[in-house]
Parts: C-alpha cells; sequence; structure tokens
C-alpha cells in the first residue's frame, strides 16, 4: 500500500528550519562559523522549498 505525503506538514516543516536558521544567522552573526554555516543551511532550505513548491502548487 502506497503511503500518501503530507506536502503541507512538509511545508510547514521546511518553513521551520528556514525560520530557526534565521533566527540563529541572527543571534550568532559575530561568531563566524554560525554565520558561514547558517548561509548554507539556508540555501538548502531554499532548494527544499524549490523542490516542495513544485509538488505543493500540483497538488493545489
Amino acid at each position: 500500500m502506497a503511503q500518501q505525503i503530507d506536502l503541507n506538514k512538509i511545508n510547514d516543516k521546511i518553513q521551520l528550519l528556514k525560520k530557526t536558521a534565521q533566527e540563529l544567522s541572527q543571534i550568532g552573526e559575530n561568531f563566524p562559523a554560525i554565520a558561514r554555516n547558517t548561509v548554507r543551511i539556508l540555501a538548502s532550505v531554499k532548494m527544499l522549498e524549490i523542490n516542495v513548491s513544485d509538488l505543493f502548487e500540483l497538488d493545489s
């Protein structure tokens, strides 16, 4: 039996990741490793947004 994919739940989690990474970036802006790594995290989250938004739009 095929498992249903809940695009709303996935999208919500991606948005939570984005918000958390943005907050971490702000709090740790004077900490070079945090600054560099949150940029990478946000780039990965952007790719997730792009991938899911295509599916999300098809499902809507």
